[in-house]
């Protein structure tokens, strides 16, 4: 753990400059603030930090409060997020959730990880990092694609957890409360640097000797150049 904070101390990633926590507005109210935490997280999952980050800087330009988009069409909002992933499926839980948010909540979010899971298009992981973003109450930690699959090639986890959640209960049990946080940005950011889910870069990682996969990495031969094709005769036209 403590080999990863030290690979994560300068905070290069995509995700330390256009992580869900970085898209708010500061200038507005803190319950504007924290619906906009909460749609960043909502465009967020099967989408990139960088197109999650545009979409939402185009969404702030437009206007991002609960009433704004509760008087903006389905279509529109779809123009706006696009190309995040499963845009068209995000626009509508977008309205419905704002909807849901005016008549309950009184324009803010729910304070409870249940009544967030109860929102359309939330789940454990963003309702989780919901209540630390956004409430500044950590509940749980918020395991995505990069937490799960880091923590079974550490043998953080045992093989037996084969979805987020399974992973989010077996490191709760044993990490301590205080980096429930931590946590997640620091693998979420290794995850797109160095311990990436197609050719990590095992050569360049502290953990590498005591990582099963680190253990079994081999540098990938370098491809010889391709010889260049000889261009082929031209053929004389008959006058």
């Amino acid at each position: 753990y403590a080999n990863i904070q030290k690979m994560r101390e300068n905070r290069t990633a995509p995700v330390d400059s256009m992580g869900c926590d970085k898209v708010n507005d500061q200038d507005v109210p803190p319950a504007v603030q924290r619906f906009q935490c909460l749609i960043s997280l909502m465009l967020s999952s099967q989408t990139k930090d960088e197109i999650n980050f545009a979409a939402m800087t185009r969404l702030r330009e437009h206007g991002l409060t609960v009433q704004s988009l509760i008087d903006t069409s389905e279509e529109k909002i779809g123009q706006l997020i696009y190309p995040v992933g499963f845009w068209k499926t995000k626009a509508k839980y977008i309205k419905e959730v704002c909807q849901v948010l005016k008549d309950k909540y009184d324009c803010d979010i729910p304070r409870t990880v249940a009544e967030l899971c109860k929102l359309k298009g939330v789940g454990p992981k963003m309702a989780h990092i919901c209540m630390s973003s956004a409430w500044n109450e950590p509940s749980g930690i918020g395991v995505d694609t990069h937490v799960h699959r880091i923590s079974g090639r550490l043998g953080w986890t045992q093989k037996e957890c084969k979805t987020p959640e399974h992973t989010r209960v077996a490191l709760e049990s044993w990490l301590p409360r205080d980096l429930w946080v931590e946590v997640n940005w620091m693998l979420v950011g290794f995850g797109q640097e160095i311990c990436r889910p197609v050719g990590p870069k095992c050569n360049e990682c502290l953990n590498r000797f005591m990582c099963p996969t680190g253990q079994n990495w081999t540098p990938s031969p370098k491809k010889n150049p391709s010889p260049k094709k000889k261009p082929s005769p031209k053929k004389k036209v008959k006058e």
